[in-house]
């Protein structure tokens, strides 16, 4: 399976359960993730997509980290079951959603 075939089964998955994927480029940052998943729950996830197997290079695993010791969930996803866990986690986050108040 090719890298653009998880990507695009990770966007029609997020878009599935109301959620939007991102394609992410910094053009002052390079190794960035490459999409930002908003979720209707408030969550966002940066993933880094790979074909199976593969690993992201030094460079984006700094950016990942980074992403990480900010507070952000990042993930490196390589498999459709990977993106299947991802919308079962963020599917079942019984996190309040930022909803707003009616005055």
């Amino acid at each position: 399976m090719l890298e653009k075939q998880i990507e695009r089964y990770l966007r029609e998955k997020v878009k599935k359960i109301g959620g939007v994927a991102y394609k992410f480029t910094s053009p002052q940052r390079r190794s960035v993730p490459d999409r930002l998943c908003l979720f209707k729950n408030g969550d966002v996830v940066f993933v880094e997509v790979k074909a199976p197997g593969k690993k992201p290079t030094p460079n984006q695993s700094r950016e990942i980290q980074r992403l990480i010791d900010l507070g952000f969930k990042a993930l490196v996803i390589d498999t459709r079951e990977k993106v299947d866990s991802l919308i079962e986690e963020v599917s079942n986050d019984k996190k309040d959603s930022c909803k707003p108040t009616q005055h």
